[in-house]
Parts: C-alpha cells; sequence; structure tokens
C-alpha cells in the first residue's frame, strides 16, 4: 500500500476513533479504549482469548477490504463480493499471514503462534486445515492489534498483505 494511501486509511481511522457519532451525541473515544467504538474490551487485549481475538480480527479485516474495494474505480456489486473473496478466503488469509511474517515483531509472532495453535471448535468448508489454522491466526493478530489500539500497525500490516495479494494474483493472472 502506498504511504499516501496508508495516511489516507490512517487518518479515516483516526476521525472514527475521534468523533463517533450515537444519537446526536458526539462520544470522545480515547485510543487507549480500544477499539473505534465507545465499547472498550472487558480485559486487556494480552488477555482475551485468542479465538475471540479472531472474532473482532475478521470482522475488521473484512472491513478494511470492503474499503480497500471501495477505493478503486467502477467497482459493480458482483465484482465487489468475487474481489473481496479472494482477500478474505481462509486460503487468502494463509498466504497474507505468510508473506507478512518476516515483518512480524516477536510481540506479533507470539499472538500468530496462540491464534494458530487455538482450537476453534468449527471445520474449514473451503480450506485444509493449515490454512485454515494460518487464517485464524492472521485474524487473531488483528483482532490483538485492533483491541490493543495499535491501529497504525494494523493498517500497515493489512496493506502490505492486500498489495502482496493483489501482486501475486497480477503475477498468476498473466
Amino acid at each position: 500500500m502506498s504511504e499516501e494511501k496508508e495516511n489516507i486509511l490512517s487518518q479515516s481511522v483516526e476521525r472514527t476513533v475521534n468523533d463517533v457519532q450515537s444519537e446526536g451525541t458526539t462520544h470522545q473515544v480515547n485510543a487507549q479504549e480500544g477499539g473505534w467504538f465507545p465499547y472498550p474490551p472487558s480485559r486487556p487485549a494480552r488477555l482475551i482469548p485468542p479465538i475471540a481475538l479472531a472474532y473482532i480480527g475478521d470482522a475488521v479485516y473484512e472491513v478494511a477490504v470492503r474499503q480497500y474495494l471501495l477505493s478503486k474505480a467502477n467497482m459493480r456489486p458482483n465484482h465487489l463480493h468475487r474481489s473481496a473473496t479472494k482477500l478474505v478466503s481462509a486460503k487468502a488469509q494463509s498466504r497474507i499471514l505468510t508473506s507478512i511474517e518476516a515483518a512480524l515483531t516477536e510481540e506479533e509472532l507470539d499472538v500468530v503462534r496462540q491464534g494458530r495453535n487455538a482450537k476453534s471448535g468449527s471445520v474449514p468448508k473451503n480450506a485444509d486445515v493449515l490454512e485454515y489454522r494460518h487464517a485464524t491466526a492472521f485474524e487473531c493478530l488483528i483482532g490483538y492489534l485492533y483491541s490493543s489500539s495499535q491501529h497504525h500497525r494494523m493498517i500497515e500490516l493489512i496493506g502490505l498483505g492486500i498489495e502482496q495479494a493483489e501482486q501475486a494474483s497480477a503475477s498468476t493472472s498473466k
């Protein structure tokens, strides 16, 4: 992701964090609360179970992908859906995690390990078990960064992952 696009996305997040409108009342949200909305996590991100981090990480990543796709010109709804699926599937998330792993800190790698080893209790539909575990680890990382208010880092890693996924997609379609 270009630095300009990263700055635009970051500014959008900052505005959301600073001014949340609810029934005519503006709520000031402290970035230390953990998210974009005035509902802080019940405990520090390090103490939230990996599956719960993956739960919120899945939603945050989905929004990031949708916002990314809306930034592109001339996207029809059907094309938006197909493009989103290529970035949010377990297979795609597994590949993204592999492509950004070298850029992760020790703390982030620890979160990834916990997410990968977490037992979700569900069986993957369109991916093998290894891809599903890696996708869960990626979602856990995004959830951890989101819940610990590391939004700039989260945006950086999502941008890097999307960029690398798009490059891989472009090289295989040639």
